[in-house]
């Protein structure tokens, strides 16, 4: 996702009223919205394309059964679910409710609310492409060369024909594209797949290095900036 891209949200509801009062709040996010009258039809919506939102216009059986598919999904990243409902208590599964009658300012409330934890996910999934070639050591001092494929907020991916194992520990210093110089890092492998790809959690990182780090996360996973405070 670039910062010329926007959220997108799926709108799972038959009243036209309810979408009238909050789709302009949804605009004014740069949340991309697209309308589905019936949960029936909505989670075969959610089977295709990367929805980050759903907001869900509550009508019992129907509506928990779309909320329990999402959960059962095997896709890793769930989206963030906003329900909009007129019983007095919480909805297991969902990460916002709002209360009817639906309001502008509860409505924005509500959104900012779940548009925070969709920047928050957004980042913590976000794996950025790098194709970066290092040298490492692991912890026996065997020199260890490698190309970083992609990195993100816990961890990087990495390609090598160096012989290693789940567990491993490597050390090294990468120049991150733009980065004003090179940052340490010491990662531990977690898994290992065909044609010598490794994935990597990060052990340690020294705090002005993370810093960098992450700003340059926060940089790479920008997206179309709201026109409303969140």
């Amino acid at each position: 996702m670039t910062s010329d891209m926007a959220f997108e949200c799926l709108f799972v509801s038959r009243d036209p009223g309810v979408f009238g009062t909050m789709s302009p709040i949804l605009r004014d996010l740069g949340i991309s919205t697209d309308m589905c009258l019936t949960s029936a039809k909505a989670f075969n919506q959610l089977k295709t394309g990367q929805t980050d939102l759903v907001v869900i216009d509550w009508e019992g059986e129907d509506s928990r059964d779309l909320l329990q598919d999402i959960w059962k999904s095997a896709r890793k990243k769930k989206p963030t679910i906003v329900a909009i409902s007129s019983l007095d208590r919480p909805i297991p599964g969902a990460h916002v409710v709002l209360k009817k009658p639906v309001t502008a300012e509860s409505s924005q409330k509500s959104l900012q609310a779940a548009y925070s934890r969709m920047l928050f996910e957004h980042r913590r999934h976000a794996r950025f492409a790098l194709m970066v070639s290092v040298k490492a050591t692991d912890e026996s001092r065997r020199n260890v060369s490698m190309t970083i494929t992609d990195i993100g907020d816990g961890g990087l991916g990495l390609v090598t024909q160096a012989k290693l194992f789940v567990g491993d520990v490597l050390s090294f210093h990468v120049l991150l594209p733009g980065a004003i110089r090179k940052i340490y890092m010491q990662v531990r492998i977690l898994w290992t797949r065909d044609f010598s790809r490794f994935g990597c959690e990060f052990l340690r990182i020294p705090p002005v290095d993370l810093n960098i780090l992450n700003e340059w996360i926060k940089r790479k996973s920008e997206i179309k900036k709201p026109l409303i405070a969140v």
